[in-house]
């Protein structure tokens, strides 16, 4: 019996097929990808390129996943004399595509923009700058409630301050009103990139990265549909100051994609809960040196999960997790 569960982790893992969205492109460097789900089967990614983030040549770039091969990438949206970062992609209740970016000479001093699509990401329409104060989401998809209204996971950043908020929206993304602070109270540097999932009938619960002083990834909780939110606690799953997704699956267990060590960005990890405190062993997607950061993860139309992740900051990777994959 421990011999299968020592074996078990290695056999999930097995079943998870991975490949490189890309193995050649017009810049050296990468990071923070997003996906989605265009039409059943088809999927578009995007993540910033450029020579090193926060450089002026950095943009927004993407690739479309059609019949198992991906496209070769091609620029999104570009910021004349400003770097790009955290593109955001995700649908609205009346099927339109966004796609969100924030631009910028430093995460303290970003600008938030945004593109939409009729036609699954194939074409654009001039991008439009958010109003000051407002950001979109900062790295991770918004949960879409039932009723339409988007729920965007944003945060702060400055040399004293990380903290995240909500903006939420009830007409489409034409107006925003911005909830919080959400703070963990013990650290003023804490907390950023909340990520959103539905936790039975009701309760919503952000996760959310932190700094290595706190040194596990935060939640907090709204039982109100996003109205109002808790300070921010502790899970026992460790972070390394790095970005986390999550998403709620059909079936109603969580889904974890993070970093499941103190310190460094490797290795990376899934982990699945059926109640959002209670975490299975993880399993391992990468575990050799390097960086494997800032994943993305969605569901697909066929129950399946697709991941996409930062690899090295020299190519990004996909993935797809059939569910049998996961621990139960």
């Amino acid at each position: 019996m421990r011999l299968l569960s020592l074996l078990l982790p290695v056999l999930l893992t097995a079943q998870i097929k991975q490949q490189f969205i890309y193995e050649k492109a017009p810049f050296p460097e990468c990071h923070a990808s997003t996906i989605v789900e265009t039409a059943p089967g088809e999927f578009l990614a995007a993540w910033f390129g450029g020579t090193r983030e926060g450089a002026k040549d950095v943009a927004i770039w993407g690739a479309r996943l059609k019949d198992g091969q991906w496209s070769a990438p091609v620029e999104i949206a570009r910021e004349p004399n400003y770097s790009t970062y955290n593109p955001v992609l995700f649908h609205t209740k009346d099927k339109t595509l966004w796609l969100y970016y924030k631009f910028g000479l430093s995460p303290s001093t970003w600008n938030g923009a945004k593109l939409k699509s009729v036609d699954g990401g194939r074409t654009w329409t001039n991008k439009e700058y958010l109003p000051a104060g407002l950001l979109g989401p900062i790295k991770n998809k918004p949960f879409i409630q039932a009723d339409g209204t988007i729920l965007s996971g944003t945060s702060m950043e400055s040399d004293f301050a990380w903290t995240a908020w909500v903006e939420r929206s009830t007409d489409n993304g034409q107006t925003w009103s911005k909830i919080g602070p959400i703070v963990y109270p013990a650290e003023p540097r804490g907390i950023i990139q909340p990520t959103i999932v539905p936790i039975g009938k009701n309760l919503l619960r952000m996760y959310m990265r932190s700094t290595q002083k706190i040194g596990f990834v935060t939640y907090a909780d709204s039982k109100d549909n996003g109205k109002t939110w808790s300070s921010a606690k502790i899970t026992n799953l460790p972070n390394p100051n790095s970005g986390t997704d999550a998403l709620t699956l059909n079936d109603g267990r969580i889904v974890l994609i993070y970093n499941h060590t103190s310190k460094g960005r490797s290795p990376l990890n899934i982990a699945v809960s059926k109640d959002g405190d209670k975490w299975s062993e993880p399993i391992v997607l990468e575990s050799e040196p390097g960086e494997y950061s800032y994943p993305a993860i969605i569901q697909a139309a066929d129950g399946s999960l697709h991941a996409t992740w930062t690899w090295k900051r020299q190519r990004i990777k996909h993935a797809v997790i059939p569910l049998s994959a996961l621990p139960q």
